[in-house]
């Protein structure tokens, strides 16, 4: 494990050392499942989230059809055999008929998170007006974070990093998800503030 930083602030709860976080990444695609063209949506997750988060990460990548069983199946082994801390898939999130990300997320839900994909939907529609189409959802089940992202890297990147140079600035969602994998039980995920500065309340501030 990676040990955090310290801190001389005595308010603050002890330093523990960074725990190892488990990410699942999914890309539902008909035709990239098929090897009709090259998958991009799980490397740019990857490169995102190793950029963003400073805790040591496995990965659990899943490339799958566009099949509203398959992908709940997915999810849920993900999650209850995998044991991921977080899932994001990316794809299937449209209103075409093979779109059919969220009903198999929302399948899969004990909770649902609809300010993650309210969010998303606001940063998309600073570049296009079709943003309001997409139907992005997040859900917990169990102890585990499942979010619907875009389905183009730059989107991808744009809203989970957000708009900062933007006036003014539009927060992007992964600001948030630090301290709801908090909330359910999950590690302490710290991010590399230059990428994107997660929120916690002070109390709940560990480096």
């Amino acid at each position: 494990m990676t040990e955090a930083t310290s801190t001389t602030n005595p308010e603050l709860p002890p330093l523990l050392p960074l725990e190892t976080v488990r990410i699942g990444v999914v890309s539902v695609s008909d035709r990239a499942s098929g090897g009709i063209y090259e998958d991009k949506g799980i490397p740019a997750l990857q490169q995102w989230l190793a950029s963003a988060l400073r805790n040591p990460l496995e990965w659990e990548p899943r490339l799958i059809p566009d099949d509203q069983a398959q992908i709940s199946a997915t999810l849920t082994e993900l999650v209850d055999q995998a044991g991921c801390h977080l899932v994001l898939t990316t794809g299937g999130t449209g209103p075409a008929p093979r779109d059919l990300t969220p009903e198999a997320t929302l399948a899969v839900a004990d909770k649902v998170m609809p300010g993650f994909g309210e969010q998303m939907r606001a940063i998309s529609l600073n570049f296009v007006p079709t943003a309001i189409l997409s139907r992005q959802v997040a859900v917990i089940r169990g102890k585990t974070l499942i979010i619907n992202l875009p389905g183009q890297p730059k989107s991808i990147a744009e809203t989970l990093q957000g708009l900062p140079s933007a006036q003014p600035p539009v927060h992007g969602i992964f600001a948030a998800v630090p301290y709801c994998i908090d909330l359910i039980g999950g590690p302490y995920l710290d991010t590399d503030e230059t990428v994107c500065k997660a929120f916690r309340p002070k109390a709940a501030i560990r480096t």
